[in-house]
């Protein structure tokens, strides 16, 4: 899945890199320093504007794009893929406008030579009021990117707290929107009338109602459901955490997730839906571990009767491989979406031959009771392994148990590291990429 989010933001920067060339060059004539400069602040500045915009687009998680994208887990991967080139495109470009201007002031370069006469357009144009804006929409986009720079920094340092990624996205959002004014001053006359021009206008568009939906903090809000927590089981390092729903709530399918704020300060946390749909039952079940500071004082201070918001459901790990056996692996809390759809088949049986691997600490497990009775009832074989005692599940141990592991559909939820390696291991021995179907539970 890497390699397509790879190949994604590869396609993005083509088919711009493709338009662009349609209306300019990088080989201007005469070829000099200044008239090269000019052409490729143009072009880093259109590859650092789109892939912001389109960051931007997915942020507020479109419904509608999770079917192409695989589910909303791989939206964010991309999302975070998009803001990483965004920022370096924008060092490029930034270097490029600035830096140009410095080394003439250091001596470095000869100034551009200034052609006069010609007519400017008036003012009373849109041609003409947009030139009029240059200098200050250069100033004020200088400025956007050094704040947009420090707040991507802090996005991608995963040591600092969730709350303060969270915030960080949300002043992005308005940077955009200085970004946006910056751009539209900017951007080349001559561009608007090309496909280049058309295809960043709808980006840019996108972008800022996605900023827009961001900074009134509207991003889900037609999804999300008030409840109140009805019970919790807890375990060591884990609970089971029961939420009864006092709104309605689009019924979900196993094996999504969802995002739920138990603190307005904290802000959403997304959750994997450990409960079947049930149609009479306003009730969905969280499994959640101590993984961090965040759950860890959840675990502690989390109280039946507490009012919470949930937004969803979310995800594609929906189990629709077309395949006639599966073979599961759920590591750790990465067994909660196979909880739902055990519940599920446990009601509403299914003739694909199903196997289980469930990964875990036997000492500190909260899920094993509820586990092995779900599983016997869905007819799946379960498999224990357990960490405890030095048991590590390699795609050598499913192979030889598994005999017919070829025409088996693999779907991995648990730590990234552990799925990449098994994926590896398995597509190694002759698995195809597509029948290997991982949880990317990372969200920053």
């Amino acid at each position: 899945m890497m390699k397509a989010v790879h190949w994604g933001l590869m396609l993005l920067f083509l088919l711009l890199t493709g338009l662009w060339l349609l209306a300019d060059t990088l080989m201007p004539q005469p070829f000099t320093y200044f008239n090269f400069r000019n052409v490729f602040v143009q072009y880093s500045g259109i590859l650092g504007f789109a892939a912001m915009s389109t960051a931007n687009i997915l942020a507020y998680r479109p419904r509608w794009l999770e079917p192409y994208l695989h589910g909303l887990d791989k939206m964010y991967r991309l999302h975070k893929w998009l803001g990483i080139s965004g920022l370096s495109a924008a060092v490029v470009h930034w270097w490029w406008a600035q830096g140009s201007k410095w080394m003439v002031g250091w001596g470095w370069l000869a100034p551009p030579v200034r052609h006069k006469g010609g007519m400017m357009p008036s003012t009373d144009t849109l041609e003409g009021w947009l030139l009029s804006q240059r200098g200050f929409a250069e100033h004020i986009g200088e400025w956007a990117f050094y704040v947009f720079a420090l707040l991507a920094i802090i996005a991608l340092v995963k040591h600092v707290p969730y709350r303060w990624f969270q915030w960080s996205h949300r002043f992005m959002a308005a940077v955009y929107l200085v970004f946006v004014y910056h751009f539209l001053v900017l951007f080349k006359w001559a561009y608007w009338t090309q496909p280049i021009g058309w295809l960043m206008i709808l980006l840019a568009l996108g972008g800022t109602y996605g900023a827009l939906v961001s900074l009134f903090g509207r991003i889900g809000h037609k999804r999300k459901a008030k409840g109140t927590i009805s019970e919790i089981k807890q375990n060591n390092d884990m609970a089971a955490i029961t939420v009864h729903l006092n709104e309605a709530w689009q019924e979900h399918q196993a094996g999504q997730f969802a995002f739920i704020t138990f603190d307005n300060k904290e802000g959403a946390h997304p959750f994997t839906i450990a409960s079947a749909r049930n149609n009479k039952l306003s009730e969905l079940c969280f499994i959640i571990k101590n993984l961090g500071d965040y759950t860890a004082n959840l675990l502690k201070t989390v109280q039946i009767g507490k009012t919470v918001s949930v937004e969803g459901p979310y995800g594609c790990f929906d189990f629709n491989d077309g395949c006639t056996e599966q073979i599961w692996i759920g590591a750790g809390i990465g067994i909660t979406p196979f909880l739902a759809r055990l519940a599920q088949l446990a009601h509403e049986p299914q003739p694909q031959k199903i196997t289980l691997f469930y990964c875990a600490r036997q000492a500190d497990d909260i899920v094993l009771p509820t586990l092995q009775p779900l599983a016997a009832a869905a007819g799946v074989s379960l498999h224990f392994i357990d960490d405890s005692q030095n048991q590590r599940l390699s795609a050598a141990d499913i192979t030889q148990l598994i005999p017919t592991w070829q025409q088996a559909g693999f779907w991995f939820c648990g730590p990234m590291a552990f799925g990449q390696q098994l994926y590896s291991e398995l597509h190694r021995l002759g698995l195809p990429n597509k029948r290997f179907q991982q949880e990317w539970f990372e969200m920053r």
